[in-house]
């Protein structure tokens, strides 16, 4: 029994890599502008950025709906189906915070320099996408 159960601990700590840090994924579908879901059905915020809300309710203003639209699709096009490397920084509301290379590249740069999302260094107030 034993022999049995350190067999099954031993099968599953070797599925642990597939979740420690600096490892890929495959994005399944995007969320929204800063969020995505891999194929292993992880989600995924983006670390150090934030995109404009896409539901009225969590929007302070029509216009960051509207923007967050475009945030969606923009990171849609770029992310859908792609494979990324992903370094694990926390955890919030339920989602993995994440660093993400995307191509060798800093995914939370190319979507600001993209113009749909804004740095939001951790423990800043959250950016305002009306004013």
């Amino acid at each position: 029994m034993l022999a049995v159960l350190s067999m099954g601990v031993g099968l599953f700590a070797s599925s642990l890599p597939a979740l420690a840090d600096g490892t890929t994924g495959r994005v399944a579908w995007v969320i929204d502008g800063d969020t995505f879901r891999l194929a292993s059905g992880e989600r995924i915020r983006i670390a150090g950025i934030d995109a404009p809300e896409t539901r009225a309710d969590q929007a302070k203003c029509p216009a960051e709906v509207e923007r967050g639209r475009a945030a969606t699709r923009d990171a849609t096009a770029l992310l859908r189906g792609r494979m990324v490397s992903i370094e694990r920084v926390g955890r919030s509301y339920g989602r993995t915070v994440a660093r993400i290379t995307l191509d060798g590249r800093d995914l939370s740069g190319e979507l600001v320099a993209r113009g749909v999302a804004l740095p939001w260094p951790r423990g800043r107030p959250k950016p305002d996408w009306c004013g």
